[in-house]
């Protein structure tokens, strides 16, 4: 380990004169808050090589504490199928239109086998010229709509002369 910052730690490579990152998130599979609490100047650590990056006209190098066995200097991701998987978190769906995205797409179509809307028709359970469903009155609708067919039956037995009423 050549030197330790905050965000990893520079390791000299024998045999090269390069340097390379360990960065925090690559020392340990667990979460490190302070490399400084992970490594010291001078200790020796298996790394393996992650990647690789000219910037600047500079080889900038990769590499990774966590995929290797620090006791043996084994690797345990030969196929870098635990990196690939960590690449993949990280990366998040970004929106760059910046708007809003709603989901009413389905609410506002029509199904063109029985023109009720909020469904396809290849979701439609209703077969051509069948039996039409509705949905189920909310507890209020029920007692509204009973209150109301009330108040029908009143006034269309007091219209009707026709009707004659028991005593």
């Amino acid at each position: 380990v050549a030197t330790v910052m905050e965000y990893g730690a520079f390791i000299k490579i024998p045999g090269c004169r390069r340097q390379g990152l360990v960065h925090k998130t690559h020392m340990s599979s667990c979460r490190v808050d302070k490399p400084s609490e992970i490594v010291d100047v001078g200790d020796k650590v298996w790394v393996k090589l992650i990647g690789k990056e000219m910037k600047d006209d500079k080889l900038k190098l990769s590499l990774s504490m966590k995929v290797v066995n620090q006791g043996t200097g084994k690797d345990l991701d030969p196929n870098n199928v635990s990196l690939d998987q960590d690449e993949r978190r990280k990366r998040t769906f970004r929106d760059y239109s910046s708007q809003k995205i709603t989901l009413e797409a389905v609410l506002n179509t029509v199904c063109k086998k029985c023109g009720c809307k909020g469904h396809f028709a290849k979701e439609c359970f209703v077969q051509p010229g069948g039996t039409k469903y509705r949905l189920i009155p909310e507890e209020e609708e029920e007692e509204v709509a009973a209150a109301g067919f009330e108040r029908d039956k009143k006034t269309s037995m007091a219209d009707d002369p026709s009707k004659k009423r028991k005593k």
